[in-house]
């Protein structure tokens, strides 16, 4: 008969898996990538130490990302990942306890995928494994306190997707999922350099372009970078200068999906609840949260003031192990959103 360890709640991302364990918080943050040996089928690395290999490895070596769009692309890879990363966790902890783990999805993904993931939770030696909604999780973990009557409108942007709600009395009111996040960003610029400057780089550089200097605001602060890359006309290496007015060129398109989204889904609420996100404004979470100029034209387009959350990249993690935690006390609303769940029987 196993025993409980302790509750997991997981972020599982397209870019980056985060894991937050009942008392110690955010115990892992490593990236969504396997090295795997094609000829042996071996895994060689996990996390960082296959995010390094990108671009680096021998023909016979691939640096995979299990994870697509925010749902599982690989599921053999993803399991192969998910169960490095509870050991990695669960260091130290008898083998015979077994821990209750939450996992986070895309507001829109489907039945399969949803049942996908929780598949894999289980395989990997969850004792029982639920599944909560991202804008869920993100605004439990941003302190908004779901359970009130007063709407609340939370815009989570990840790796692959973006999600947008509405949450009122522990619910999801309104929601949609975009398949846009800081992925399609990185081939943005990528594509907009090899059109603009004949210049290809690698997805590691075009994500550290993005950190370091983009930006959503052609008027906003002026930075700039020197990048390394291969001429695509010559094929020697050469290097180039590019200021956040080119990085915002190449990504406006996309950001600008993303405005139209959350316009969407305004448009879609009842007017008291509108009433309500006027007052309380919009908060933003995820990763991309942190893309200078974001909040602002947010704000500009919508004219309702838009907020970071804090810790934003940390949100989702959080919460899907706050609502874990207090299973039990919530409301029926909150817990409609777990939305499948499934116990070990072996």
């Amino acid at each position: 008969m196993f025993s409980f360890g302790n509750d997991i709640g997981i972020d599982l991302g397209t870019a980056t898996v985060l894991i937050y364990m009942k008392g110690k918080g955010i115990v892992l943050r490593e990236p969504s990538c396997v090295a795997v040996n094609q000829d042996s089928g071996r895994i060689m690395a996990v996390g960082y130490e296959a995010k390094n290999m990108v671009g680096r490895t021998p023909g016979n070596v691939v640096s995979v990302r299990p994870l697509r769009d925010g749902v599982i692309a690989d599921y053999s890879m993803t399991e192969a990942m998910l169960r490095y990363f509870m050991k990695k966790v669960n260091r130290g902890i008898h083998r015979y306890f077994r821990n209750r783990v939450m996992i986070c999805v895309p507001s829109g993904a489907t039945d399969v995928e949803r049942r996908a993931v929780l598949e894999a939770a289980v395989e990997v030696g969850a004792r029982d494994a639920y599944l909560i909604e991202e804008p869920m999780a993100a605004a439990i973990g941003a302190d908004l306190h779901v359970e009130e009557s007063r709407g609340k409108m939370v815009v989570d942007i990840g790796g692959g997707t973006t999600d947008i709600a509405v949450i009122s009395l522990g619910g999801c009111v309104i929601s949609k999922s975009l398949r846009i996040g800081g992925d399609k960003l990185d081939e943005c610029i990528m594509r907009y350099l090899r059109k603009q400057y004949n210049l290809a780089i690698g997805e590691q550089m075009a994500e550290n372009l993005k950190i370091m200097i983009g930006s959503c605001l052609p008027d906003g602060e002026e930075n700039t970078m020197t990048l390394k890359g291969r001429d695509l006309v010559q094929g020697l290496p050469r290097q180039v200068e590019i200021n956040s007015r080119s990085v915002c060129s190449a990504i406006i398109e996309r950001i600008q999906s993303i405005v139209e989204g959350v316009k969407n889904v305004l448009e879609m609420t009842p007017p008291e609840l509108s009433a309500d996100i006027i007052d309380q404004g919009i908060v933003l979470t995820g990763g991309g949260a942190l893309l200078r100029g974001l909040p602002e034209l947010i704000t500009r387009s919508t004219g309702i003031k838009c907020v970071v959350a804090d810790r934003p990249a940390e949100c989702v993690a959080l919460g899907t192990g706050m609502a874990l935690a207090n299973i039990g006390r919530l409301g029926e609303g909150v817990q409609g959103s777990f939305l499948f769940s499934a116990r070990r029987t072996r």
